[in-house]
């Protein structure tokens, strides 16, 4: 069941500190999404190199960023366990489970729209030319 935005959201100016810029933050990280949803697949938890080997393409360095960020905004707790040799584990906070959810409806809104998907992309590594001008237009 879809929910329509409050009037206010309707309409711009958007206020900085709105709702819909706020959620835009916190997604706009290039990882950010993807680390949170494959911790939630992992089962709420996973220890890096396992996160890293299940994102191809995450580099270590932008691994170790991300998670410092997504830990800073109280959505991912480090938890380092004093064994011999010691290790790291990254788990969902509950925080981080309420934005799973959203993430989750965003992948299967890409599912369903496979196809809008590919014309984009399409569009974006096509020659200039194909996109018809606005002049032209006129």
């Amino acid at each position: 069941m879809t929910t329509s935005l409050p009037a206010h959201y309707r309409r711009a100016p958007f206020d900085e500190d709105c709702a819909p810029r706020r959620v835009l933050r916190l997604f706009s990280g290039k990882w950010t999404t993807m680390i949170l949803h494959t911790l939630h697949l992992l089962g709420g938890r996973s220890r890096p190199g396992r996160l890293q080997r299940s994102i191809p393409g995450l580099s270590k360095k932008m691994m170790t960023q991300t998670l410092r960020e997504l830990e800073e905004k109280g959505l991912v707790c480090r938890e380092i366990h004093q064994i011999m040799p010691p290790n790291v584990e990254y788990s969902l906070t509950s925080l981080g489970k309420v934005f799973v959810e959203p993430i989750e409806q965003l992948y299967l809104w890409g599912i369903d729209h496979a196809d809008a998907l590919e014309a984009l992309e399409a569009n974006e590594s096509g020659p200039a030319a194909s996109v018809p001008s606005l002049e032209a237009a006129e």
